[in-house]
């Protein structure tokens, strides 16, 4: 059981520019190695709440370059944790950006099922808001819930996410 606080805020239009901020950064050290860089989570979503970290998924076209990402990203305060037992999705930490939002930096190659997970997901609620709607509701009952409980804030937040895969054809 995790301790933190969880805190779901409404969708804030400043959360555009501290993707973008936070890119800009990222390319500074990640051009020419990566594919995009995708805005994914729940601040990318127009209208949505959610917790204030930006969540971003950099693309690279396989792991033939991962060596590269990991000695540009070492180079900017990023460190490699691993997959967190997602596969194809690296796990970023970080530390000296105060300057820019806390954020969740992963890297997956093109082909990655969660790299399609993250981004047919974004794209279904950006265009559906009705489903905004009802997954503001639902997560902002869960950290009403669980407040110091990010497992169960999650479980409570699965059913949705659960639904909405299979409504797109994703497992």
């Amino acid at each position: 059981m995790g301790t933190r606080n969880i805190v779901v805020l409404p969708y804030d239009e400043k959360w555009k520019q501290d993707f973008i901020d936070i890119r800009n950064e990222l390319l500074e050290v990640l051009s020419g190695l990566v594919l995009s860089i995708e805005h994914v989570g729940s601040t990318s979503v127009p209208g949505l709440s959610a917790k204030p970290i930006i969540d971003i998924d950099v693309v690279i076209e396989d792991y033939s370059k991962f060596d590269e990402v990991v000695d540009a990203l070492s180079n900017i305060g990023y460190w490699h944790k691993g997959d967190g037992d997602i596969p194809q999705r690296e796990v970023f930490d970080y530390e000296g950006k105060e300057h820019l939002r806390d954020h969740h930096l992963y890297v997956c190659p093109k082909d990655s099922a969660e790299l399609n997970r993250h981004i047919s997901f974004r794209d279904y609620l950006r265009s559906h808001p009705e489903a905004v709607s009802e997954y503001s509701r639902i997560k902002k009952e869960g950290a009403e819930l669980f407040p110091h409980d990010i497992d169960s804030y999650i479980e409570h937040k699965s059913p949705f996410i659960e639904q909405i895969y299979s409504e797109i054809g994703l497992k």
